[in-house]
C-alpha cells in the first residue's frame, strides 16, 4: 500500500502547513498516533475512494494500523469533530475567501421512504432523528436529513450544516447572519423571502442575491453572471455525490452521520488547496495528489 502511504504523508503535511498543533484533545497519556495524524488518516481513504472504516482497516498499512486500534480511531475521530471542521475552515481560509458567496441545500436520504418507519437509523435522539422532506429539483419525497452549504465563487465551502429534511432552507439564512458580514449571498428561489433579504443587510450587509418568480410584480430576470455563478455549488454538491459517494450512509447513529459528511467535506477542501499550492485547477478533484518526481 505505498500508494496509501504517500497520499497520506501528502495530505498530512498539508494539513500541518495551516495547523502548528499536533494533539487538540486533552489525553492523559500521548497517543502513538496524534491527532493530526488521525485526521489525515480519515481524510486518504475519501480522497483514494475507500468508503468504509472496514475496508480502511484492512488496507490500511502496518506502520499505521500499530498505532491505533479501530475502536479507538473510531472514538477519537468523534470526539475530534470540533476540531476537525475548525481545521476545514482553516484549509478553506487559506484557499482565499472572497465578497460573494453562494448557499444551497442538497437531501440526504438514510434509508428509503417505504422503510422509514421500521428504520433505526440516527433515530437515538428524537431532536436529530431523520424525518421526511420534499426535494423541489428531483421533484420527489425521500427520508433523511438536509446539507445546507455555503461556498465561495470559486467552489470553497466555508461552512455547512445539517437539519431534518422537513427544514426549509430559509431557516439556515440565520446561521449566514452570524457568521458573515458585508458581502453578497447568491441563493436559488427556495431562499426567496423580502424579510430575510431585509433582516440580512440590516444585521450585517449582507446582500441576498435571489432569483424572482416570473409571477412576481417588477419582476426582472437574474443577471447572467449570478446564475452562472450559482451552478458553482451544484457543480459542487455533484462532486460530493460521485467522487466521494456522499449519498451512501454506513452510520447507525447521528453522530457518525454527521462525522462522516464532514469527512468528506474536509477531503475534498484539502485536496482543492494542494492543487491550489501546485498552481493547478483547484476543482479538478480526480487529480493525482502524489507527483511521481516528488516522491
Amino acid at each position: 500500500m505505498n500508494n496509501f502511504i504517500r497520499n497520506y504523508e501528502k495530505i498530512l503535511k498539508t494539513l500541518q502547513s495551516v495547523e502548528s498543533k499536533k494533539n487538540f484533545l486533552d489525553q492523559i497519556r500521548t497517543p502513538k498516533l496524534s491527532d493530526i495524524e488521525l485526521i489525515a488518516i480519515d481524510l486518504t481513504p475519501e480522497f483514494l475512494g475507500i468508503d468504509s472504516e472496514r475496508d480502511l482497516f484492512r488496507k490500511l498499512p502496518v506502520d499505521l494500523l500499530s498505532k491505533v486500534e479501530r475502536s479507538a480511531y473510531n472514538r477519537r475521530k468523534r470526539r475530534l469533530f470540533y476540531h476537525r471542521d475548525l481545521l476545514r475552515k482553516k484549509l478553506a481560509y487559506n484557499i482565499g475567501l472572497q465578497d460573494y458567496y453562494i448557499v444551497d441545500s442538497m437531501p440526504l436520504e438514510v434509508c428509503k421512504l417505504s422503510r422509514s418507519s421500521r428504520s433505526q437509523v440516527c433515530k437515538e435522539v428524537y431532536q436529530t432523528a431523520p424525518d421526511k422532506g420534499y426535494c423541489a429539483s428531483q421533484s420527489c419525497n425521500y427520508y433523511g436529513y438536509k446539507l445546507h452549504a455555503v461556498c465561495t465563487i470559486d467552489g470553497v465551502f466555508t461552512d455547512f450544516d445539517l437539519t431534518q429534511a422537513s427544514i426549509h432552507d430559509i431557516h439556515y439564512l440565520k446561521n449566514i447572519k452570524s457568521m458573515y458580514k458585508d458581502c453578497t449571498v447568491l441563493g436559488d428561489k427556495g431562499y426567496l423571502s423580502i424579510d430575510s433579504q431585509m433582516d440580512l443587510f440590516s444585521s450585517n450587509q449582507i446582500r441576498l442575491e435571489v432569483p424572482m418568480r416570473r409571477n412576481q410584480k417588477e419582476y426582472k430576470p437574474q443577471a447572467y453572471i449570478f446564475r452562472k455563478s450559482r451552478k458553482r455549488i451544484e457543480t459542487l454538491f455533484s462532486q460530493l455525490c460521485d467522487q466521494f459517494m456522499i449519498r451512501r450512509n454506513y452510520a447507525k447513529s447521528f453522530d457518525g452521520f454527521k462525522n462522516r459528511i464532514l469527512s468528506k467535506i474536509m477531503a475534498l477542501t484539502v485536496i482543492q488547496l494542494i492543487n491550489k499550492l501546485n498552481n493547478r485547477n483547484m476543482n479538478n478533484l480526480k487529480t493525482v495528489i502524489v507527483l511521481m518526481h516528488h516522491g
